[in-house]
């Protein structure tokens, strides 16, 4: 009987230096990298896949050796059940263990996508798909779900005007309505508190603001004139003259072919400032921060006259006999 007991307490001493052996080369594992080759490789983890799935893909790139072992050791951690799908950039220099907590935190490979100054919600959705973050006709849809835009805080219908303009990184996989969520955001970090209540000040509304902005956004060449270019139009509309820019006519036009004509300027629409006295129903295209601003804080002039010269600036005028001498200057000139 006590050598029965001597030969159990034996094996289980066996098994307990084996299993701490076996512990301590999991250790071991999850800490050496692959390889000392730094070359960087972008791996696609498949969503619904299984963990062996994952395993054998990682295997296959060179990631990693011994698939057994990277189980285990994932196993242990608990991070088999965690993992995230998505693209990563992995390499063979990484330590197991950081390989499966870049996967479990879900850091995966991101993409520029910069949006300019003063697109539209439809040049916007082309930029969008032509950068490989979805179809141009999805993104349309939710720029236009209206739902969507009062759960952002946005009572117009649409995004328009409030698709902040600038760079941004998403995952390839990303959905449009994350993108939209994202420049939504960032709008509404721009438009300061202080901004609300110069807009009260100035007896507008956000949205307002906002419409006006956007005008501006589209009629400057030359950024230092936005402030001149927004007090031209503020001058207007205390005045309850027609705004009369051309970006408007064009915006509320089915089809434009690019060619602005005097049918075009007689034709009313919402948006045609030559036919109605006010603001248009909203954006024209999405503002960035000075031409926000811009709109919130115009020079102090008396100017209610513009005309381009040609070169990105523009010539301002008090009186509709200075304006129309630099038509003829500048515009009706050979």
């Amino acid at each position: 009987m006590k050598k029965i007991l001597l030969i159990l307490a034996v094996l289980v001493f066996i098994s307990l230096c084996g299993l701490a052996v076996f512990i301590l080369n999991l250790r071991h594992y999850a800490d050496q990298p692959a390889s000392f080759e730094t070359k960087n490789r972008v791996v696609n983890i498949p969503s619904g896949q299984t963990f062996s799935v994952t395993t054998d893909i990682l295997f296959k790139s060179g990631i990693i050796k011994s698939p057994f072992k990277f189980n285990m050791v994932a196993r242990l951690k608990g991070y088999d059940k965690q993992l995230k799908a998505g693209e990563y950039i992995l390499s063979a220099s990484m330590p197991p263990i950081k390989i499966l907590e870049k996967l479990v935190k879900g850091t995966v490979k991101l993409y520029k996508l910069t949006i300019p100054e003063g697109l539209n919600i439809y040049q916007i959705a082309g930029l969008v798909a032509k950068e490989g973050f979805g179809e141009q006709s999805v993104f349309i849809e939710s720029a236009t779900d209206a739902a969507f835009a009062l759960a952002s805080g946005i009572t117009a219908g649409t995004f328009e005007g409030y698709l902040y303009p600038e760079t941004y990184y998403f995952p390839k996989d990303v959905s449009t309505k994350t993108i939209i969520s994202s420049m939504v955001k960032r709008f509404w970090l721009v438009f300061r508190p202080e901004w609300k209540e110069r807009s009260k000040q100035l007896g507008f509304s956000l949205h307002q603001v906002v419409t006006l902005a956007s005008i501006i956004e589209k009629e400057t060449g030359a950024p230092f004139e936005r402030p001149l270019i927004s007090s031209v139009f503020h001058n207007r509309l205390k005045k309850k003259m027609r705004l009369e820019s051309d970006p408007t006519v064009i915006y509320g036009l089915k089809n434009f072919d690019g060619n602005l004509n005097r049918k075009h300027l007689e034709t009313l629409t919402p948006y045609n400032t030559y036919k109605i006295r006010a603001l248009p129903p909203g954006p024209i295209a999405n503002p960035g921060q000075e031409s926000l601003e811009a709109a919130l804080y115009p020079a102090d002039t008396k100017y209610i006259y513009f005309v381009s010269k040609k070169n990105s600036t523009h010539q301002f005028s008090t009186n509709l006999k200075d304006h129309n001498q630099a038509v003829r200057k500048y515009q009706l000139r050979r």
